[in-house]
C-alpha cells in the first residue's frame, strides 16, 4: 500500500507538480498523424498533462502544438485560421507560427514591434510512422528522439496506431499492462476444449494459475518473466514484458514477425488515453490489415462521437456508462468476463471501475504484484531525483536504450531465460522475434 502522499507523487501529472516535471523531460505521443490531416485544416483541441492546447498543421505541413488561450486577451486558438504558416486568432488576428512566434499583429500599427515581443507556449512535435509526439520539458533543444523499433520501421510497414481513451488515471492502466498474473481470469475462455471465439487466449497455460516473477532492473526501467508451467515434461512458458521509463510497456507479441510499443499517456489526473503502435518485420502492411486494425472497435459499436471536450475523443461506445456491453451468458458459456476482447476493454473495466485515482492505501499486494510494486517504487524515486537535482534516466539522453523487444518463450525448467532470450529481446540481435502464440 501507499500512503496519500506517496499516491499523490505517483498519480498527480500537472504542471509544477513532481511527476508532471519528470514526465516532461521525455517526448510524449499524442494524436495519431491522421487526426490532422491536410495542410492548413481544422486545429484540434488537445489535453496533455493537464494542459489545453491546440494543434495544427500549417501550410509547410509542419504539426504546431501550442497553447489553447491567445495571450492577448485570453480567447480559445481553436476557432483560429489556420493558414498563410500560421494559426490566427479569431478575436483580433494576432497570429502565431509552430514554434510559438507571433508573426502577425494587423491590429497594431504597421511601424510596431509589439508582435516581437510577443510569444505563446508552443511544444516541439514530431511525426513519425502515424503518430504525433511533443517534447514538453525545459530544454531548449529536445532530446533525442526514441528509437522504438516501431519508430524506425519503413513507414509502409507499420499499422495505424490503436487509440483507446481510459477515464482513469493513467498508472492503474500501466499497472494493469504490468500485471500477468490476470491473464487467464480476464482474459481466457472457460475452458480449453470450449467453444472458441475470436481474441479469446488459449488455456495451456490455464493450469498454472500462479506465475513466478523475476524482475530484473535496467537502465530504461525494467524486464521481467512470468514463468507458468507449459507440460508435464519440464517445459516453461516465460511471458517476458518491458517497462520502458516513464509509461511505456512492451507485451509478448501474439504473432510472429510483429513488434509493438504501448503507452498510457496522462491527460491529466483523471484521464489517460492508450497509445498503441505496432508494425510487421518481414513486410509492409497490406490494404486488408490497414483496414482491419482501422475497424478494430466496430463489432462493440466503434468510437462515441467526438465532443468539444478532448477527454471524449476515443471514447468506445462499450464504456462504463453500459458495463462494457458485459454479456452473461458469454461469460458462463465462453469467456471468463463475458466483455468483448475488443482492444483493451476487458482490462478497462477492471482498472476504470476502481475509480479515478484508485486510494492505494486500501490494497494488499502479492508476490504477484512484483512488477508493479517495482515500477512504483522506481517512478516515485525518478520524480524525486529530479525533484531534488534535476537527474533525469539514462535513456532521456541515449535513444538506443529504447531498441528492445519483449518476447514470449518456451525453456526447459531451470534454462536461464534472460540469456535464452536476450537476443529475441535486442531490436538489433539479428534473431527473428522470439514468440509463442497465444491465441487460436
Amino acid at each position: 500500500m501507499l500512503t496519500t502522499e506517496d499516491n499523490d507523487l505517483l498519480t498527480r501529472v500537472g504542471p509544477g507538480t513532481p511527476m508532471g516535471a519528470l514526465l516532461r523531460q521525455f517526448w510524449t505521443p499524442f494524436l495519431p498523424s491522421a487526426d490532422l490531416p491536410e495542410v492548413d485544416g481544422p486545429p484540434k483541441r488537445v489535453r496533455l498533462l493537464a494542459e489545453d492546447l491546440v494543434a495544427f498543421r500549417d501550410t509547410n505541413g509542419d504539426v504546431g502544438l501550442v497553447e489553447e488561450n491567445c495571450p492577448h486577451r485570453g480567447a480559445s486558438l481553436f476557432f483560429g485560421r489556420n493558414e498563410f504558416c500560421g494559426l490566427a486568432c479569431n478575436y483580433h488576428g494576432w497570429k502565431y507560427d509552430v514554434t510559438g512566434a507571433c508573426v502577425d499583429m494587423p491590429n497594431e500599427p504597421a511601424e510596431s514591434n509589439f508582435k516581437d515581443k510577443v510569444r505563446i507556449t508552443a511544444y516541439p512535435v514530431r511525426d513519425v510512422n502515424g503518430v504525433l509526439w511533443a517534447y514538453m520539458g525545459p530544454r531548449e533543444t529536445p532530446p533525442p528522439f526514441p528509437e522504438f523499433e516501431i519508430n524506425t520501421l519503413p513507414p509502409e510497414n507499420v499499422f495505424p496506431p490503436h487509440m483507446m481513451l481510459e477515464e482513469c488515471n493513467w498508472v492503474q492502466g500501466l499497472e494493469g499492462d504490468l500485471d500477468s498474473s490476470h491473464v487467464f481470469f480476464l482474459h481466457g475462455r472457460i475452458a480449453p476444449d470450449g467453444p472458441a471465439a475470436e481474441g479469446l487466449l488459449r488455456l495451456p497455460f490455464g493450469r498454472d494459475l500462479a506465475p513466478t516473477l523475476d524482475v530484473v532492473p535496467t537502465p530504461y526501467g525494467a524486464v521481467y518473466s512470468a514463468k507458468r508451467i507449459n507440460n508435464d515434461e519440464g517445459q516453461r512458458w516465460h511471458r517476458i514484458t518491458q517497462f520502458i521509463f516513464p509509461y511505456f510497456t512492451m507485451v509478448a507479441a501474439g504473432v510472429p514477425n510483429s513488434v509493438s510499443a504501448r503507452a498510457w499517456v496522462p491527460i491529466d489526473d483523471d484521464y489517460h488515453m492508450l497509445i498503441s503502435m505496432r508494425g510487421k518485420l518481414d513486410g509492409p502492411v497490406t490494404d486488408e490489415e490497414r483496414a482491419r486494425a482501422l475497424s478494430a472497435f466496430d463489432k462493440g459499436g466503434g468510437y462515441l462521437p467526438e465532443t468539444p471536450d478532448p477527454r471524449t475523443r476515443y471514447l468506445t461506445a462499450a464504456n462504463r456508462q453500459n458495463d462494457y456491453a458485459i454479456d452473461y451468458e458469454v461469460q458462463k458459456n465462453i469467456n471468463k468476463s463475458g466483455i468483448p476482447p475488443l482492444g483493451n476493454l476487458q482490462d478497462r473495466a477492471m482498472t476504470e471501475t476502481m475509480g479515478k485515482i484508485y486510494d492505494r492505501r486500501k490494497e494488499h499486494l502479492g508476490t504477484s504484484d512484483r512488477m508493479i510494486i517495482f515500477a512504483r517504487q522506481q517512478l516515485m524515486k525518478l520524480a524525486r531525483d529530479y525533484q531534488e537535482d534535476g537527474s533525469v534516466p539514462a535513456l532521456v539522453d541515449d535513444a538506443k536504450l529504447y531498441r528492445i523487444r519483449s518476447a514470449s518463450a518456451l525453456l526447459q525448467e531451470g534454462e536461464d531465460w534472460q540469456a535464452a532470450t536476450a537476443q529475441a529481446r535486442d531490436a538489433d540481435g539479428g534473431v527473428p522475434l522470439s514468440w509463442v502464440s497465444l491465441f487460436d
